[in-house]
């Protein structure tokens, strides 16, 4: 799964850690997330989702749309 995560917290000036204790998780998790690594859990998306006031589908983008757009 792709995700904006990185591109709004920087749009919103704050650090992974400022971002990771927000939402309740470690910066280490945020890192991943960023990373693509570690897709975060239903709960821990729409938190992060909601923090920047938008869908989880803004945020977070399931590869299979990102295939079907290809075709």
């Amino acid at each position: 799964m792709k995700n904006k995560v990185e591109e709004f917290r920087r749009l919103n000036n704050e650090k992974q850690e400022e971002l990771a204790n927000i939402v309740g998780v470690s910066r280490q998790t945020i890192i991943s997330i960023e990373k693509g690594v570690y897709n975060p859990s239903i709960k821990l998306a729409f938190k992060i989702a909601k923090h920047y006031g938008k869908f989880i589908e803004e945020i977070f983008i399931y590869e299979e749309e990102i295939e079907n757009e290809k075709k």
